[in-house]
């Protein structure tokens, strides 16, 4: 049987590794290759060229690239239903009397394109008529043969644990966010319950940045790479059925990462401005320096951000007097690695160096890469927007699509590793559920903390304690 290679062997510098499987020439046309390099096709050859004959089978970035870049054109479980039946008819495996010999050839090739389907894109199989086809082509291959028929129950075992893991990290969230609640209506029903600051929680930088990066882990690990095109699905030109392509906009995971990302910048800030001392606001902000550096240190740039993010934001960064007592050298430093300038230069120098760290790695702990995720999804809706989906003359422009499935493998990779830390329940719950500041709030404790500096700042003061405490 065809072996999966690592996420990582599968692009090489130029984007395309042509060296794992050696593709024959397409027999169907319709195919435009420059020195070895796939171009552009029609989507009806881009389809046969995915699908495995007894001489051939698919390079594997061409499996990835294609499934990735197809729904752009069409649903998941067409190209599922296509398939099924390029297999069934061109390999005769609905014909009982085709020969066995021949089904032998063909079977484990077609079992290790669902496989890699079933593993790398498993979510497209929430939709029962996916499942319905995989089930069927599955059942004909393993119609003849015991071991294929092991395969195939190992092949569905697997997806469905996926499916009902995914399933319960939803309830998770749903749950996390219907107990969310604002922190100042906490404090005004149940001041005693925020006596707890996040220093009282874990007053150690390195095992708050540990416990920082199991929950970035966790939730990079349940986004599927499809989500990255999902989420910028437009309408295809040449597809007349109006209603399709909203449904494809499943992007929930992403969402819910990027939602972290705020809350993680919100709880930053609420918890500089809450302190009514002055040396204890500066010491929360010395705090979150460490764990910033750590988090640095850990290679876990979103953490990073989201930290540099919430200490960047006005009702933080207008508290002049506790600043000044702060050492602020080190922030400095974060900050310049973190410097939007020049396109974000310090900072993709920075991951391109974890990311060679983890490809050498001898610990699990040099693996961890965790990218500034806001960044990503932008250079990725650049590329998508940069260049045409199709081509003048209709063809897929599969250029583009090596580009973009490149950037995703990467993250395929980052997203693949176990966190080495141990698990603190006590701080996971803490960073997870504990109430933050609404924006209006923060400003309200910024000016409670640190009086209003001109007349914009005291009418807004003024209007927030009457909105916000019913009081003037």
């Amino acid at each position: 049987m065809p072996q999966t290679p690592p996420f990582s062997a599968m692009f090489d510098s130029s984007g395309y590794n042509r060296n794992l499987y050696q593709s024959a020439e397409d027999s169907c046309g319709g195919l435009y290759y420059h020195d070895n390099n796939l171009l552009s096709g029609s989507l009806e050859a881009l389809i046969q060229h995915l699908v495995p004959n007894v001489d051939y089978y698919p390079d594997r970035t061409y499996i990835f690239t294609f499934l990735l870049s197809s729904r752009l054109f069409m649903h998941p479980y067409e190209l599922m239903a296509k398939v099924c039946h390029l297999c069934v008819e061109h390999q005769r495996l609905s014909d009982p009397s085709s020969d066995k010999n021949q089904i032998r050839k063909i079977a484990p090739k077609i079992l290790q394109l669902l496989t890699e389907w079933t593993e790398t894109f498993p979510y497209d199989f929430r939709d029962e008529r996916m499942m319905r086809n995989l089930k069927d082509l599955a059942h004909r291959i393993a119609s003849g043969e015991e071991t294929y028929r092991k395969n195939v129950q190992q092949m569905i075992q697997c997806l469905i644990r996926k499916l009902a893991a995914l399933s319960q990290y939803e309830e998770v969230l749903a749950k996390i966010s219907s107990t969310s609640t604002d922190r100042l209506t906490v404090l005004k029903t149940k001041p005693q319950s925020i006596q707890r600051d996040i220093i009282t929680v874990c007053s150690d930088p390195y095992t708050m940045a540990q416990q920082l990066t199991h929950i970035e882990l966790e939730r990079l690990n349940y986004i599927g790479p499809e989500e990255f095109v999902q989420a910028f699905v437009q309408k295809d030109p040449l597809d007349n059925d109006k209603s399709c392509y909203s449904e494809r906009k499943k992007t929930r995971n992403l969402e819910a990462y990027v939602e972290w990302f705020n809350r993680l910048s919100y709880l930053v800030a609420t918890e500089i401005c809450m302190p009514v001392k002055k040396k204890h606001r500066a010491r929360m902000i010395e705090y979150f320096i460490d764990v910033a550096r750590e988090c640095f240190n850990i290679g876990n740039f979103n953490s990073l951000m989201a930290i540099i993010s919430g200490m960047n934001m006005s009702p933080v960064s207008r508290l002049k007097k506790t600043w000044a007592k702060v050492k602020t050298a080190k922030f400095d430093i974060l900050e310049h690695q973190m410097d939007p300038s020049s396109n974000f230069y310090n900072y993709r120098t920075a991951l391109r160096g974890a990311a060679q760290r983890s490809l050498t790695a001898h610990s699990s702990r040099e693996k961890i890469v965790i990218p500034f995720f806001s960044l990503l999804i932008k250079d990725i809706y650049f590329l998508n927007e940069g260049c045409a989906n199709r081509l003048p003359n209709g063809h897929v422009n599969f250029e583009k699509f090596w580009e973009l499935a490149k950037q995703v493998s990467e993250f395929m990779t980052w997203k693949q590793v176990e966190c080495p830390f141990e698990r603190d329940r006590k701080i996971l719950q803490y960073l997870l559920t504990v109430p933050v500041f609404s924006e209006d709030a923060l400003y309200l404790a910024s000016y409670e903390s640190e009086g209003p500096e001109n007349h914009i700042e005291k009418d807004r003061w003024k209007s927030l304690r009457s909105s916000l405490l019913g009081r003037v």
